[in-house]
């Protein structure tokens, strides 16, 4: 009877730790609740963000593929350009074909000229090496001689010719002198006669007076066909004098080319 009596005195104080440990299970359970929820939320975002990964690839997978199939269809166009002008390269080859055969033609023949002057120049050489072993034999060794500009040059000073600077009559000492060179251009007759009166003081005038004035002792005196004369004045860059300029007769060097190449 006694414990009867005491049970409805416990029964509220039970009653509450049982509310209390309800309420701290639910409680917990609330609280792994909200954690499950905060995990879904992280795992729906990180799908999110994936997703909207792959919708970027995806969106530049397109762009490429867009772009690759513009670069077919533009392949397509420049092969169909392409085998039509090579239709068209086709026939203007052919056509071309007959303009670099004439071309090819022409080349030859510039090779045989070009073969034609080298040769005759060779021969010149070799008639011009001939002249100055005359000119030493005919002038003797005190000749002033060079070869140059495809012929041999004799050279005779204003004093010994004219008697001074600026004289224009043949003295009678430069007598010897242009015997000699008229004796060795009647033992060459195919070679030419340039005489060149130089001055070193720009007086081309008086330097071409000079030229002629020998250029026609060699005709008048010495019998030189005039045909194979000719004069002219030159500056003489800081020399002065005559200079008497054997060379090939150009007519008659270019007639040889000409007939070498028709032959």
């Amino acid at each position: 009877m006694e414990n009867c009596t005491r049970t409805p005195k416990y029964f509220p104080l039970l009653l509450v730790m049982a509310m209390l440990v309800a309420c701290s299970a639910m409680g917990q359970r609330r609280s792994e609740l909200q954690a499950q929820i905060d995990t879904l939320e992280s795992e729906l975002m990180q799908v999110r963000r994936e997703l909207a990964e792959a919708q970027a690839r995806e969106k530049a997978s397109l762009a490429r593929a867009d772009s690759y199939e513009k670069q077919v269809g533009e392949l397509k166009e420049a092969n169909a350009t392409l085998l039509e002008n090579l239709g068209s390269f086709a026939e203007v080859s052919n056509k071309n074909t007959s303009a670099l055969n004439q071309a090819l033609g022409s080349l030859q023949n510039k090779e045989q000229e070009l073969r034609a002057m080298t040769e005759t120049i060779s021969r010149n050489d070799s008639s011009i090496i001939a002249l100055l072993s005359d000119a030493k034999a005919t002038l003797g060794p005190d000749a002033k001689l060079k070869v140059s500009g495809g012929g041999l040059v004799i050279s005779g000073s204003l004093e010994q010719v004219f008697g001074s600077d600026t004289g224009t009559e043949i003295t009678e000492d430069a007598g010897p002198w242009l015997q000699g060179i008229s004796e060795l251009l009647k033992s060459h007759p195919h070679l030419d006669v340039t005489v060149e009166g130089l001055s070193m003081i720009g007086d081309l005038a008086l330097a071409a007076r000079q030229g002629v004035s020998v250029m026609n002792a060699l005709r008048d005196d010495y019998d030189i066909p005039a045909d194979r004369l000719s004069a002219r004045g030159r500056d003489g860059n800081f020399s002065e004098g005559v200079d008497i300029l054997i060379h090939p007769g150009y007519r008659e060097f270019y007639q040889q080319v000409k007939s070498q190449t028709k032959n």
